[in-house]
């Protein structure tokens, strides 16, 4: 409750001196529109300019991506884990892979899958799959020895050794990985819409942030920017938030 009062504070204080730089004409209104108007375009674009279909449409792909995302993450890192060979090259993967921005394969991306879901959702998995992998495994790493040897006194190996040991002692690194991983894959997303524009299946809010700045609509561009932060925010604190007290905070991995 206490982060939550200064977190509100200072939000507060934020939408202060936002308001006061606008009643100053500081800059020009085009440019930096009030809270009001900002208000004004966030309701209007889900009453009128059908920015809840944006929304809706960019989630599904997000978590399209997440999904595909993750369960390559993880049964590559687990791989690697079981198999030095296989460790080698995929931690080698990772590293290249993980340098090159999503936004950079858009192109061959096109040539590839045309434009469709499947590019976007190309995009997405390939902004979470890498950093996540480089977690999981720096974690699996870290485990220690003596919880590996009591597995495997236990008959454990392979699949079932990552399952029931690696996973649970390096649980903190995951859900780490994932963090950075959803974070990468939903500015890469954004990222995309931008550049891509629609699919036969829809638009996200990307190309109507896009669609805004195209109109001039300074005050509509940051209505969909709060709506950007609002969705993170309940992905931050209400999904990583429940999922880390249930877990590692209820194991007194972190405090």
């Amino acid at each position: 409750m206490k982060q939550a009062r200064i977190q509100l504070v200072f939000v507060a204080s934020f939408l202060l001196l936002w308001q006061i730089t606008y009643k100053f004409g500081i800059f020009p209104q085009i440019m930096f529109p009030s809270i009001g108007d900002i208000s004004n375009s966030f309701l209007e674009g889900f009453i009128e300019d059908g920015l809840l279909a944006y929304t809706l449409y960019s989630l599904s792909l997000i978590f399209k991506g997440m999904l595909i995302g993750i369960v390559l993450a993880f049964a590559f890192s687990s791989l690697a884990i079981i198999s030095e060979t296989f460790y080698s090259i995929y931690n080698f993967m990772v590293s290249v892979c993980d340098l090159i921005p999503g936004v950079a394969l858009l192109p061959l991306a096109i040539l590839w899958f045309g434009i469709n879901e499947t590019t976007v959702i190309f995009i997405v998995v390939h902004s979470i799959i890498w950093p996540m992998s480089r977690n999981i495994i720096d974690g699996f790493n870290s485990v220690n020895n003596v919880y590996i040897e009591s597995g495997k006194n236990y008959g454990l190996t392979g699949i079932n050794l990552v399952k029931d040991v690696y996973l649970p002692a390096s649980f903190n690194n995951v859900l780490s990985g994932l963090k950075v991983g959803w974070a990468r894959a939903w500015r890469g997303l954004i990222s995309v819409e931008m550049i891509f524009g629609t699919t036969s299946s829809g638009a996200g809010i990307g190309w109507y942030i896009f669609m805004k700045r195209t109109n001039i609509d300074t005050a509509g561009v940051f209505a969909a920017l709060l709506v950007i932060i609002i969705i993170g925010i309940i992905i931050e604190y209400l999904i990583f938030g429940t999922i880390e007290k249930h877990t590692v905070k209820k194991w007194g991995m972190v405090r």
